[in-house]
């Protein structure tokens, strides 16, 4: 298989900004021979989720080797431990980050002291992050069951999910044989399929295809 690139942009809303980041992206492919396979653009604020930012469609398109463009490191987040929690999981599944404002390249495979120096120094402050996020979750629900707050949803109650909007859709292409993966990214646009596979066990949707079959 051959490796590919990807270059990634985001804007709030200026579409000139978002042309700017395509120019300095093609002029550094050109100049560095970079074959870019395709852009996934987004006109979007940084702080909607992932799925909404394209950012489960761009890992689910990267595999190990292939090589991630990006103008600036602020385009992939919206905070500092947002971007280097992302950086930490494309670096940890083998794909190469180039940062072309900053000259910088991140890359696992690469014996580049500089490179790797800078690799174990995010991955450290991704593992604070989640560290911290952890013991302000675990704070928050000590303090709540002192309180004498009930924690948890209540047994058996199914909680409203993304995926009720296309309810319908989703168990017609089960019934067509469409693969849960094919389903998420191809038909609905919601990258990994993980998401979608826990809603259709939840609420028994292959048995309710079998049923009406």
């Amino acid at each position: 298989m051959i490796n590919k690139v990807l270059a990634y942009l985001r804007t709030s809303t200026d579409k000139q900004d978002l042309n700017n980041q395509k120019l300095a992206i093609l002029e550094y492919a050109r100049q560095n021979h970079v074959p870019i396979e395709d852009f996934i653009a987004v006109s979007i604020s940084s702080r909607q989720n992932r799925r909404e930012r394209r950012i489960d469609e761009l890992l689910d398109r990267l595999n190990p080797g292939d090589t991630l463009l990006v103008t600036e490191l602020s385009r992939l987040g919206r905070s500092t431990g947002q971007v280097i929690n992302l950086i930490d999981e494309l670096v940890n599944g083998g794909i190469r980050i180039i940062v072309i404002k900053h000259n910088l390249t991140l890359d696992k495979t690469q014996n580049d002291i500089q490179s790797l120096a800078m690799i174990t120094l995010l991955s450290l402050f991704a593992e604070m992050e989640r560290m911290m996020i952890s013991l302000r979750t675990k704070e928050a629900l000590a303090t709540k069951k002192a309180q004498g707050v009930p924690l948890g949803k209540p047994i058996g109650v199914i909680q409203d999910s993304i995926y009720d909007k296309d309810r319908e859709r989703i168990v017609e292409l089960l019934g067509l044989g469409v693969s849960e993966r094919r389903i998420s990214i191809h038909h609905l646009g919601y990258g990994r399929p993980s998401g979608l596979n826990y809603y259709i066990n939840t609420r028994k949707l292959r048995k309710k295809v079998e049923q009406s079959g």
